[in-house]
């Protein structure tokens, strides 16, 4: 019957999408499987390298001054081998006059395009400053207004720069993981990528993923490749991809904490992955074949590994549509063939209620390792381990996470597939660590 040959034919189809889902995945467990891979670690170096903090902060008077005075005040490194810059962005309150007073040189950058109100552009003003410069500087690191870093931030990244590292990335932790369930299964998911997937990278020689926060760039690749060449709202993402296709490997520096501020409810959270998946999507269309291109050519995995991971991005658009709607429709019409007493001539109903049953018993058990592995068991090891990392004060703190943390998974995907469906737009992230005013 025609509706036995439509349902084989969906089955072939359905068999494809699984397999496009099933190979970044299995990137991903192999991530969990290498778990107990030791961390890299950079030989001390006495020589100490002039080091520029940039920070671009648009409004930012809740949280700059004590960004700033952390910066000053805690880091374990010479006090006259590094600056802290803030570039003030059309800001219309205090920013300018804080960060100074924390002791930042600021320099002011007032753009009214609207189209260039986003991290891009004031990031390359204050790039294109430090590059100007006579006595200048051999690497910078880029903060976000309201991170904080570890006391051995610039000195574990200046080990690596003298290693002969030009880009490299940090350990990205959390400043109110505990906070609410939000910022809890924010923050495991992106250490999650710390811990894992930039652990495994490193030791595998495979180029990590530098993203925004905490991202160290020499001066010596910079002024190589022409400054800071990039303009979308995912500028992080696109340096990152720029540079490998230079052929600038990126680094993992673990020794190196930044500590950000999660998004503390729906709202937040789902306004941050809407974001990342409108710009990855703009991001990525020019470039996302290109990676898989130059893997072919050049035989680095590091572009299959970037491809792969990528394409997560585009994944979500098929695992929030594809594969609930074709389940509904493979379960209601097995469902039929099996007990409803349709007329049937490939197969007979014994026959689908045997396949009806066999999917029942391999989806279910699918689901529940994917959950026991990427949820239960990931999470878990994170609170047990990297709980300080995570920004708690203790494990129990971050425990009722683990148990929530699959369905959160599955709340990511569903915002980022809800992005890609959306315009690329850059919205002010809501703060919620508050900081000194500098007014004591």
């Amino acid at each position: 019957m025609w509706h036995e040959i439509l349902y084989s034919v969906l089955n072939v189809i359905n068999y494809v999408v699984l397999a496009m889902i099933g190979i970044p995945l299995a990137l991903q467990v192999l991530y969990v499987l290498l778990f107990f891979l030791p961390k890299k670690t950079w030989k001390k170096c006495e020589n100490k390298g002039r080091i520029a903090f940039l920070i671009a902060a648009n409004n930012e008077e809740p949280v700059i001054y004590d960004t700033v005075k952390d910066l000053i005040d805690n880091q374990q490194y010479p006090k006259d081998k590094y600056d802290v810059y803030v570039v003030a962005d059309n800001c219309t309150d205090r920013t300018a006059e804080l960060a100074a007073k924390a002791g930042a040189k600021v320099l002011i950058h007032n753009d009214p395009d609207p189209a260039h109100h986003r991290a891009a552009y004031p990031l390359r003003y204050g790039i294109d400053y430090l590059m100007s410069l006579e006595d200048g500087y051999d690497f910078i690191l880029r903060l976000d207004a309201d991170n904080h870093v570890n006391p051995q931030f610039a000195s574990v990244m200046n080990d690596a720069y003298q290693a002969g590292v030009d880009f490299a990335r940090p350990y990205e932790g959390a400043r109110n993981a505990s906070q609410s369930f939000f910022t809890k299964a924010c923050a495991m998911f992106y250490v999650f990528d710390s811990r894992f997937g930039s652990r495994v990278r490193e030791r595998l020689h495979l180029a990590a993923h530098v993203n925004g926060s905490g991202a160290m760039m020499s001066m010596r690749m910079l002024k190589a490749t022409g400054g800071y060449d990039c303009t979308s709202i995912s500028e992080d993402a696109e340096y990152f991809i720029n540079r490998l296709f230079d052929g600038y490997k990126g680094h993992f520096v673990e020794d190196a904490i930044v500590y950000e501020d999660m998004p503390s409810s729906l709202r937040d959270t789902y306004n941050r992955n809407k974001r990342i998946g409108s710009g990855s999507v703009s991001l990525l269309k020019p470039k996302f074949l290109k990676l898989l291109g130059k893997f072919f050519t050049t035989g680095n995995f590091s572009y299959l590994e970037v491809f792969l991971t990528y394409a997560f991005v585009f994944i979500t658009a098929i695992v929030a549509t594809w594969i609930p709607l074709f389940y509904i429709y493979d379960f209601l019409y097995l469902g039929f063939a099996s007990y409803g007493g349709m007329e049937l001539s490939l197969y007979t109903a014994a026959h689908y209620r045997e396949v009806l049953w066999t999917s029942v018993i391999v989806i279910a058990s699918v689901l529940i390792g994917l959950f026991v592995l990427f949820g239960y068991l990931q999470a878990f090891f994170l609170v047990m381990t990297d709980y300080k990392k995570l920004g708690a004060k203790n494990r129990r703190e971050l425990l009722s996470a683990v148990f929530l943390f699959p369905f959160f998974l599955i709340l990511y995907s569903v915002t980022i597939f809800i992005g890609t469906m959306s315009k690329p737009t850059w919205g002010k992230a809501k703060r919620n660590v508050d900081g000194a005013n500098g007014d004591k």
